[in-house]
């Protein structure tokens, strides 16, 4: 070894002492050059490169970076991270910096390499395990992000945040329990986490455990007052068990403090739709539309305000609308089907209907059961119809306790439940039902939870009972208990799913008997109701399979008025728009009961029957358009065709004495304008028939 070699190897083991590694490896590497072979030198510089190996870089260079990375200054971070990286290539905090780099300006793949080099690094470095996790999870890794997660909490079981985002994945997943879980740990380690709060109830209320889902979200606002969708989802959480005034107060403070929150402004819709107020309720979609115009759901919400209120042209663009934005919708495609045949559109009909039925028998959410009743004669499809809906808007709620019967009341106490205790059909039959029940035997009690109203109808409904209950402003909740405490022993559901039905106060279970008559005509397909009333000409034994609920038989099922008096009012042909002469078919049914099918039966009877006209009762003016283009393509002259305006009662009823023959429509029959045909002395004729409402006229 030359004088000169040693004095380099001396040399560089001083300056290594004094920490000036560099230098000391540039001496050894010097020497390395003229003797390649020399092992101090060789070993030297190995002690040196693993001594390198587990330093960590300067503080004040970390924190430059972190403050680059802070100042959004994202590609001078990740380019001063790089320098870093060559003299510090085992640092584990510079690669999950530059993971979060690379996340911050979109880079997922390079962020998620980043993060795998910290973790292959750092084995327990829980907050490079949770960012990987975060970056899978954007990547739609699910199970890797999920095992991330997992690895961190393996770690660091007390990291709410990693148990929140946990939480988030598996109700995604529809893994509520699991989701429960973790949101529930979130807020144990740290009960200032508003999110999580937030997030638990979001996940409870999808439960079905409403009440508990309202805790959370309270507990979020006490945590943060200004968290509007806290605010948002608790008015959604009221709105599920009939508190409607409260969700209104909780829709409008998370408007107050977030104005452009278009989903607010669409839920603030449909709560003011279940109040009534139709024309504000449209008013919320279209702000919500305003601020998001592709919003799918409020063109769905808007369409159902507007055919609620008779504009059934916009309700038609706006279901459309809706259905060329998210098709995949709960039930929109139904509702459009249903706006089409109010508006007489049958086009492709066929089609539509057999895609309904491979729908349904698939288990989808397609059609609401009311709908279907008009379109499909097949009680099995129909059952099938009404459990899903059942299942998904409407299933058992075990709030309130379970409900035994009663001990023997002296009289037995029935209570009817309906929003029609009005001017409306409901009412017009079942308003001597009330009065003639034997007072000796019954106490008869009325849960109202339709419009308040004055009128004739609801003053009589009013005296033929014993108790009125007005619940309109009532939770459901509330008016079950309401009807526990006063121990009904039948509760009589008269709306099933119709408009304004409150199906949830039967699903916790009002009394310990339940029945559904007469406003709906079909099974409602819940195991919380106990029976159906019929007649054997509506429900043959043999059908009895497709209804959930026992079979109770009268000798005839409608109930009607005896007391109604025949109208003092006398109209001609000439009052009606009728020749004076000529067969005169009528048809006063709703127009989402005409099908092509019942129209083209109409066409032959006119064709064979000279000089013959059909009057029928069309509430929309595009209706009146359709049909005449439909009559013309039969071959009838369109003039046959005559269109009956809406009239007060009275004159409605005297119409019927102009007409000579009433056609009635299938698959869902006439019913009240059946029995009020009859009682005017004018026939019906029907076609029976397979399932409950086609079979109704026959029964009248």
């Amino acid at each position: 070894m030359t004088i000169k070699i040693q004095r380099l190897l001396d040399r560089a083991k001083k300056i290594a002492k004094k920490g000036k590694h560099e230098e000391a490896q540039k001496l050894y590497e010097t020497v390395l050059e003229d003797s390649p072979n020399n092992q101090e030198a060789k070993n030297a510089l190995l002690v040196l490169q693993q001594n390198k190996d587990q330093r960590s870089p300067p503080k004040a260079e970390i924190q430059s970076v972190i403050a680059l990375y802070s100042d959004g200054q994202m590609q001078e971070a990740l380019d001063a991270i790089e320098t870093l990286t060559k003299d510090f290539p085992k640092e584990p905090l510079l690669y999950n910096i530059s993971g979060a780099c690379y996340k911050a300006i979109d880079q997922l793949d390079d962020a998620s390499k980043s993060f795998e080099k910290a973790v292959t690094l750092k084995p327990d470095y829980a907050e490079a395990q949770y960012n990987l996790g975060i970056t899978l999870r954007e990547l739609g890794q699910v199970d890797a992000s999920i095992k991330s997660y997992e690895n961190a909490l393996a770690i660091k079981h007390a990291y709410p945040n990693v148990h929140n985002n946990l939480g988030n994945i598996f109700l995604e997943l529809s893994q509520l329990e699991a989701a429960v879980d973790h949101f529930e740990w979130a807020v144990a380690y740290n009960p200032e986490f508003d999110k999580a709060h937030n997030n638990l109830g979001s996940t409870l209320l999808a439960l079905g455990k409403v009440d508990a889902a309202v805790d959370s979200y309270e507990k979020a606002l006490a945590v943060n007052p200004n968290y509007a969708e806290a605010h948002n989802n608790l008015a959604i959480a009221f709105s599920r068990i009939g508190k409607v005034d409260a969700a209104v107060k909780s829709f409008e403070k998370a408007l107050a403090l977030k104005p452009d929150y278009a989903e607010a402004h669409n839920n603030l819709g449909v709560t003011l739709k279940e109040l009534g107020q139709l024309v504000a309720a449209a008013a919320c979609y279209d702000k919500a539309l305003d601020i998001k115009p592709d919003y799918a759901e409020a063109y769905a919400n808007l369409g159902s305000v507007m055919d609620r209120l008779k504009r059934l042209d916009e309700a038609l663009a706006s279901y459309e609308h809706a259905y060329y934005l998210k098709p995949e919708i709960d039930f929109l495609l139904g509702n459009l089907l249903h706006t089409k045949m109010h508006l007489c559109i049958w086009d492709d009909l066929a089609n539509h209907l057999n895609e309904f039925k491979n729908k349904i028998n698939n288990g989808e959410k397609v059609i609401h059961p009311f709908h279907v009743l008009a379109l499909i004669d097949d009680p099995e499809i129909q059952r099938k119809t009404t459990e899903i809906y059942a299942n998904d808007k409407y299933p058992q709620n075990h709030f309130l306790p379970k409900i035994e019967r009663y001990p023997k009341h002296e009289k037995i106490r029935i209570g009817y439940f309906s929003a029609d205790f009005g001017n409306h059909p409901v009412s017009y039959l079942t308003a001597e039902l009330y009065e003639m029940h034997d007072r000796e035997r019954f106490e008869i009690h009325a849960f109202s939870f339709g419009p308040e109203t004055e009128t004739k109808m609801t003053l009589r409904i009013k005296a033929g009972v014993d108790h009125f209950h007005d619940v309109r402003r009532m939770s459901y909740a509330d008016t079950a208990m309401l009807a526990r405490s006063v121990e009904i022993d039948i509760a009589v559901d008269l709306g099933g799913y119709t408009a304004n039905c409150r199906t949830e106060i039967f699903a916790m279970s009002a009394a310990p008997i339940q029945i559904s008559y007469i406003g709906y005509l079909g099974t409602m397909a819940a195991d919380y109701m106990d029976y159906l009333i019929a007649d054997r000409t509506l429900i043959p034994e043999k059908n009895q399979k497709y209804y959930s609920e026992k079979i109770a038989y009268l000798p005839s099922y409608q109930v009607n008025d005896s007391k109604q008096s025949l109208p003092a009012t006398v109209s001609t042909r000439q009052d009606v728009g009728l020749p004076e002469a000529g067969f005169v078919f009528c048809c006063f049914n709703n127009t989402f009961k005409f099908t092509p099918t019942t129209f083209d039966s109409w066409g032959r009877i006119l064709e064979q029957v000279d000089n013959s006209v059909l009057l029928i009762y069309i509430k929309h003016e595009p209706a009146k358009t359709n049909l005449t283009k439909e009559i013309a393509l039969r071959g009838i002259d369109p003039s046959r065709l005559i269109f009956a305006e809406r009239l007060p009662k009275p004159e409605y009823l005297a119409r019927y004495r102009v007409a000579d023959l009433f056609l009635d429509t299938l698959p869902y029959n006439a019913g009240t304008t059946a029995s009020d045909a009859l009682r005017m002395g004018l026939p019906v004729l029907t076609c029976i028939g397979s399932s409950f409402a086609s079979r109704m006229a026959a029964s009248v």
